[in-house]
């Protein structure tokens, strides 16, 4: 059971998108942690030294997804 979950969708252009990824990937690879600002809220992570990291690829009739997740 979750004890609390953002999800956030939104249609973005692909150089916004790598952008987003581009930062969040730079906050783990300097910090220990990773900030997040959704609907007013300020979120700090403490990211450990080792993640799990799960990478899918999906491609369907009508959509092609890549997920990436990180998990601790």
């Amino acid at each position: 059971m979750d004890l609390f979950e953002i999800k956030q969708k939104e249609q973005v252009g692909r150089e916004e998108a790598a952008k987003r990824l581009h930062a969040f990937a730079d906050a783990l690879a300097r910090h220990n942690d990773v900030e997040f600002d959704r609907g007013g809220m300020h979120f700090k992570v403490k990211v450990p030294d080792q993640v799990h990291l799960k990478v899918e690829f999906e491609i369907g009739d009508d959509e092609t997804e890549l997920e990436i997740e990180l998990t601790w």
